[in-house]
């Protein structure tokens, strides 16, 4: 499996939002919802509507999922910015259906098909790096790392072993951790 990276530029995730919404309202949602929740792209495949949507067809505030990798379960809050695409997307929807349905059936994209959505929307606005469906991942972490989220907390949101595999996983160098050192001057 090849190395991917985080996106670690805010402009260029912007400019990915605007290509994907642009062209696929079910993209564009993959991608936030990718971005914006840490999880892996297994587990973003299997959602259904009905995981997002509550019995009214209104967007839920959160959202529970049992992970695919781990078993364990993991319940959050969607943000403002998953709420308001998820909002515009399913207007309308049937209730119980792939949450990401390919457009060859009923059931959701494949894994390849998120591999293309997200590598060919990063080759579109200039991006050089790696990028495959582990970085919507990495780019939750790498981004909450930057935020000043404590790396403990960044652990348990990726269900890692340990600080140091989550600082390589989202990105963060030993030349970033150096800075700390040079730039602090107290």
């Amino acid at each position: 499996m090849e190395f991917v990276e985080p996106i670690r530029d805010r402009k260029k995730i912007e400019a990915i939002k605007k290509v994907l919404k642009g062209s696929n309202l079910r993209d564009y949602v993959l991608f936030i919802l990718g971005i914006n929740s840490g999880l892996r792209v297994s587990d973003l495949l299997k959602l259904k509507t009905s995981d997002v949507l509550d019995e009214k067809g209104r967007v839920k505030d959160r959202i529970t999922v049992r992970e695919k990798k781990t078993g364990k379960t993991k319940t959050f809050p969607f943000s403002d910015t998953v709420i308001k695409a998820l909002k515009e997307y399913l207007l309308g929807t049937l209730p119980d259906r792939a949450l990401f349905p390919s457009r060859k059936g009923g059931g959701p994209i494949t894994r390849q098909q998120a591999y293309r959505i997200i590598n060919d929307a990063a080759k579109m606005v200039g991006l050089k790096d790696k990028i495959g469906t582990h970085t919507l991942r990495k780019t939750f972490g790498y981004h909450a790392y930057m935020a000043g989220v404590d790396v403990t907390r960044i652990q348990s949101l990726l269900n890692h072993s340990s600080q140091k595999e989550t600082l390589r996983y989202i990105g963060i160098t030993q030349d970033e951790l150096d800075d700390v050192y040079l730039n602090l001057n107290l």
